[in-house]
């Protein structure tokens, strides 16, 4: 089978810093399903895995956590699938990724791909959605309200891919303020069209801006990119007794000029309940079968901004060169082999 993989970590301008390679087809596990990969997207974890990933066990490691496709066969303990279905689903970071045209996944993260939706539209929600809805409901707990501060979320990066859809599931699932930071006109009109309430400039101080629309101390933050940059402003917004999450990976982090207001904080991993195989593993599985539903009924905008094809090394290149700019808006999809 085709693939796109690496084996050194190398800079994104290097022609082997991924390329194409013939595989033999993955073996499934009793859980797993073989899918035929038909579209992926491209997250910032796609890039750092790149920069720093080690291959597994001498085969060139591939990348790719969201895909969509069509399921190919069963594993013995697998419920709830049949051959033919097509799904959708985020993957797992300490197994080989959707960058090939089969991959062996748990069935337990999947789920059937909203019907109103085409494949390479679906593979762009899997990974921010789960990454959204966990930190949401899962992590920072956004229907649980704060007493000591206005009902309002923070959300950091709001243009983002995770911005884009978590706007989205506070804004149908909540009764939250949402205030979403963006510093260039496309981004902030972006994060306006996906239900953002407010935006104000991360650029700028927020305290201030906070201030003039009303809400000066959100109960919730959730912080996607600076977090150990925008902390010492955190520490003066949130709301007493808030709750604070982070998805980023700062070098530090010194949460103690947080104690004096009680406030909470939580990290934020969609890859820890498939790395850990925890007890609540199926969740993932229903988070997507919850998006899709609400991707159906037309209360879900799919974030699908920019589509290349086919999947080789050359075009998922490209895809890793624009994320890595910083700058993109929405999702970034490669469809096809």
């Amino acid at each position: 089978m085709k693939a796109v993989g690496y084996f050194e970590n190398l800079p994104i301008t290097d022609d082997r810093s991924l390329q194409d390679f013939d595989l033999e087809m993955p073996e499934i596990g009793d859980y797993d399903l073989l899918v035929a990969v038909k579209a992926v997207s491209v997250n910032p974890i796609d890039v750092k895995t790149r920069q720093t990933g080690k291959p597994f066990d001498g085969s060139p490691r591939i990348l790719g956590f969201d895909a969509s496709g069509i399921v190919q066969k069963l594993g013995k303990n697998v419920t709830g699938f049949h051959e033919g279905d097509e799904v959708f689903y985020a993957g797992a970071i300490n197994r080989q990724g959707s960058n090939s045209e089969f991959q062996a996944i748990d069935s337990r993260l999947v789920a059937l791909k909203p019907e109103s939706l085409d494949f390479k539209t679906a593979a762009a929600m899997p990974l921010t959605s789960l990454t959204a809805y966990e930190m949401l409901f899962d992590r920072i707990d956004i229907l649980k309200p704060v007493h000591n501060g206005k009902n309002a979320l923070l959300m950091i990066a709001g243009a983002g891919g995770v911005g884009s859809i978590a706007i989205q599931l506070a804004r149908q699932l909540s009764d939250v303020e949402i205030i979403a930071t963006a510093s260039r006109p496309q981004s902030q009109e972006w994060a306006l069209k996906m239900g953002a309430h407010h935006v104000i400039d991360h650029t700028k101080d927020f305290a201030p801006q906070l201030e003039k629309i009303g809400f000066p101390n959100p109960s919730f933050i959730f912080s996607t990119a600076n977090s150990d940059g925008y902390l010492p402003q955190y520490v003066n917004i949130i709301a007493p007794e808030g709750r604070l999450g982070l998805i980023d990976g700062p070098k530090t982090f010194d949460i103690n000029p947080l104690k004096m207001k009680s406030v909470s904080v939580h990290w934020e991993s969609m890859f820890t309940r498939s790395m850990f195989v925890t007890d609540d593993i199926a969740r993932q599985g229903q988070i997507l079968h919850h998006v899709a539903q609400l991707i159906d009924e037309k209360k879900l905008v799919p974030t699908l901004s920019k589509v290349l094809s086919p999947i080789n090394a050359a075009n998922l290149r490209e895809a890793h060169r624009l994320i890595e700019t910083h700058r993109s808006v929405g999702k970034l999809v490669v469809e096809g082999f």
